[in-house]
């Protein structure tokens, strides 16, 4: 439980970080008059409207590549900065009226082209801390990764992360890792071949595990369970079981 809330806060970290901050630069600026409102009203409006599309954003950034796997990085940055607009520019044009004494009418085509501009604006900054994130992870002494058919397919903030495990779910795989999971268009067996420089192993036929990531282990009558450190439970067939055994994970 403890390492599950630890890995939790680590990976909120960033991200809420950069929303305080992107939210508190704009609140400074003041954009579309909301400098009216005086604080704390402006610094909540934006970093609100920030979280927002910081979520809308994450959505994008996980189905996108899903939806589109040969995409390249750059277009799903792209896709994310022009999408989030969208219900921002709403938001943003509700407030204003509602804020507005005569409740004039705004130009939503105006606001939504300001809106983009600060989209593209967060947007850039993801993707610079994004990349330098993963350069400094590879600049490091970096443990094994797996092999670039499944790398190329993870989120970027991913790419350079230890896999724990990964699990088929129809024609998707799931993807754990120590900085969070990702569901991806893959065949399990085409994954496995990527791993196979790792210290992991198949353990069912819908499931393989990093054996780093165990912690704990049960068995009983051929079969097992082994309890990840994130607190996932992977299933250990009869199939796989003697091949663990003989290896030492039981």
């Amino acid at each position: 439980m403890t390492q599950t809330l630890l890995t939790l806060a680590r990976n909120c970290a960033r991200p809420v970080i950069m929303v305080l901050g992107i939210g508190t630069f704009l609140a400074v600026l003041g954009p579309f008059g909301s400098y009216t409102f005086g604080w704390p009203m402006v610094w909540l409006y934006w970093t609100g409207f920030i979280t927002l599309g910081g979520v809308i954003g994450y959505a994008v950034g996980h189905f996108t590549p899903l939806w589109f796997p040969q995409a390249p990085r750059w277009l799903v940055y792209v896709a994310s900065a022009m999408v989030v607009s969208i219900p921002i520019t709403a938001a943003v044009s509700w407030v204003n009226v509602m804020a507005s004494d005569q409740g004039a009418p705004v130009n939503v085509a105006f606001i939504y082209g300001l809106v983009l501009v600060i989209s593209g604006f967060a947007t850039s900054v993801v993707y610079v801390v994004d990349r330098l994130t993963e350069d400094a992870a590879v600049s490091g002494v970096a443990p094994a990764q797996a092999g670039a058919a499944l790398i190329d397919k993870l989120p970027v903030k991913l790419k350079t992360a230890q896999i724990c495990s990964m699990s088929a779910e129809d024609h998707y795989l799931r993807v754990r890792t120590d900085r969070g999971e990702a569901l991806i268009l893959m065949r399990l067996s085409d994954a496995v071949a990527a791993c196979d420089g790792l210290d992991g192993a198949r353990t069912h036929r819908s499931w393989w595990v990093a054996r780093a990531a165990v912690e704990d282990i049960r068995k009983s009558d051929g079969r097992g369970v082994l309890v990840l450190k994130d607190g996932v439970e992977a299933p250990v067939s009869r199939t796989y079981y003697p091949a663990l055994r003989d290896a030492g994970w039981f």
